[in-house]
């Protein structure tokens, strides 16, 4: 019998409820179970003071971990760590810290409080459904969806190399599409022992309708990123296939009611493809597409997904024109996202397992986190 990761929280408190054991000590062991991480003598009964009854649950249904570490890259500049990891059934998955110091630079024109920290980038599924013709994971096809044990073990393996402050589901697949076991592992991490606030944990999704009208809901507090990367329908059905079962007038409404109930700023990802949507009527429309929300719009230059792509990334000077009319003109908080692990194939829409090449790349200066994008 395939034995379950102990952060399958759903299956452990089915198995305990079951057992009359009181389910307060889940987060007990979690805690030992992340301490053991890395640990090959650690063994169920090294727990102390559980119920007698948990002991043989855990031995014959439960694993501290389910996943490995099978590799671990790091970029140039040791800013990006790239964690392939493999699951309980052979596939591979990929997740990817991100490091900043805010005391590098000024934010909003101030001293930025703090110091280092680190973003989690991470994935749901085993490839993605949607394919989106300019990322490289939607290459892969979809595999199977990750359970929400396997989204969390993403989690602990990354502990191990840097304290994550925050996460952000932009790994591979749609998170929006693997739904339940979305929703439960973002109330783990949220949960003692991790004890992750919702307001640093972000969902990306291309715009999954049903799925954003339930997730407030679901899990309260949390961020909100939507792929958008059009501001017509029509160019969003031609680099998002998807898109064609989600009308962007529909979206927009279920962005509405969202944001109504959450009063939360909702993040708009929005990448840069020369000749496709960068030019200035795509800026004006964009802006007039968001007239009415308090939103921050993340310009996200390409990156190149091998030789055979269709696209090339937008330059410079288009990319500040963009920003210039919707911060100008329309009084968007807009930012450009600085390229993050470009070497290690850890940049945005380069998530996909492969080998890496080992190009270099220039060392980013002044990087803006995630964190910052939702103040």
């Amino acid at each position: 019998m395939t034995l379950k990761s102990i952060f399958d929280a759903k299956e452990i408190r089915a198995e305990f409820k079951a057992a009359g054991i009181n389910p307060s000590f889940i987060p007990i062991i979690w805690k030992h179970a992340i301490i053991s991480n890395n640990n090959d003598n650690f063994e169920w009964n090294h727990i102390p003071s559980l119920p007698s009854a948990a002991y043989p649950i855990l031995y014959s249904k439960f694993k501290p971990l389910t996943s490995s570490l099978h590799s671990l890259l790091h970029s140039s500049d040791q800013v990006t760590s790239k964690l392939l990891i493999k699951l309980q059934n052979g596939a591979l998955v990929e997740a990817v810290v991100m490091r900043y110091d805010t005391r590098l630079g000024k934010y909003n024109g101030k001293p930025r409080p703090g110091g280092p920290r680190s973003t989690l980038c991470v994935s749901s599924q085993v490839g993605c459904k949607m394919g989106c013709k300019f990322c490289a994971t939607g290459t892969m096809g979809f595999k199977n969806n990750l359970s929400s044990g396997e989204i969390v073990e993403q989690l602990v393996h990354a502990s191990c190399i840097s304290s994550i402050r925050n996460i952000v589901f932009m790994g591979m697949g749609e998170p929006l599409n693997n739904y339940a076991s979305l929703v439960e592992a973002v109330r783990v991490m949220t949960g003692p022992p991790f004890q992750l606030s919702p307001k640093r944990i972000t969902v990306s999704t291309v715009g999954i309708i049903p799925a954003i009208n339930k997730l407030h809901n679901d899990v309260p507090g949390l961020n909100l990123a939507v792929s958008l990367h059009a501001p017509v329908q029509d160019i969003r059905c031609q680099i998002m296939p998807a898109a064609r079962a989600f009308p962007l007038e529909k979206l927009m409404d279920a962005l509405q009611d969202y944001q109504k109930n959450s009063q939360q700023n909702i993040m708009i990802e929005y990448i840069m493809l020369d000749g496709v949507n960068d030019e200035e009527q795509h800026a004006h429309q964009l802006g007039k597409l968001l007239d009415t929300f308090q939103a921050v719009v993340n310009l996200i230059p390409f990156n190149p997904i091998g030789s055979a792509s269709q696209f090339r990334t937008s330059n410079e000077h288009r990319v500040s024109r963009f920003q210039k009319i919707l911060r100008g003109t329309y009084g968007i908080r807009t930012t450009v996202r600085k390229q993050m692990g470009q070497d290690i194939s850890g940049a945005c829409g380069q998530l996909v397992v492969n080998q890496p090449d080992k190009r270099s790349i220039e060392k980013s200066s002044l990087l803006t986190d995630i964190e910052d994008l939702h103040l």
